[in-house]
């Protein structure tokens, strides 16, 4: 019993030191063009889009990573994401921020697919302004929401359709290479 006491605390402590004692580093400032084309040039498995500071490049893969969670149809990763985008959007972006946390707070799937087409809408601005190198694609799908239609952005020209996910996945086109 005092060994699995001992081995429960060593590895409690493990854990929280590799998550750097629970703390979440969400620091992030803004970067001169210099130091966004730096980092870039250090990190080459990253999408190939450049952004004019690095916080518009982090809310872009916040953006990523949320439309892969729901071509992945998973709530609870696209809460997650949602969440931590959250953190990055300044008031700013007040629109963005609010319907962010519409999908942090949605726990029904279509109803954060209905928040990520707001969000799509609200984050075109900063994208399309923000770009400095790369390319983004605007793709959108004819039949999301009953037909009515939905736009998303990609870092690739490949079809994930995130408002049908599987049912669906290459369902849509290029509207938009934005460059």
């Amino acid at each position: 019993m005092r060994t699995f006491v001992m081995i429960s605390g060593l590895l409690i402590n493990l854990f929280l030191v590799a998550c750097n004692g629970g703390e979440k580093n969400t620091d992030v400032g803004i970067n001169t063009p210099t130091e966004v084309r730096t980092e870039k040039a250090s990190t080459p498995d990253s999408f190939d889009a450049g952004f004019a500071d690095g916080l518009t490049e982090a809310i872009f893969q916040d953006y990523l990573h949320l439309r892969t969670a729901f071509v992945n149809s998973d709530v609870e990763e696209a809460s997650a994401v949602a969440k931590e985008l959250t953190e990055r959007l300044t008031n700013d972006y007040a629109d963005a921020h609010t319907t962010a946390q519409a999908i942090v707070d949605a726990k029904d799937l279509e109803k954060q697919r209905t928040a990520f087409s707001q969000l799509t809408i609200a984050l075109e601005p900063l994208f399309k302004e923000g770009l400095t190198e790369g390319v983004i694609y605007k793709q959108y799908c004819p039949m999301a929401f009953d037909n009515k239609g939905a736009n998303w952005f990609s870092d690739t020209d490949q079809i994930q359709n995130p408002y049908f996910g599987e049912r669906m996945l290459s369902c849509g086109k290029i509207v938009e290479t934005i460059q």
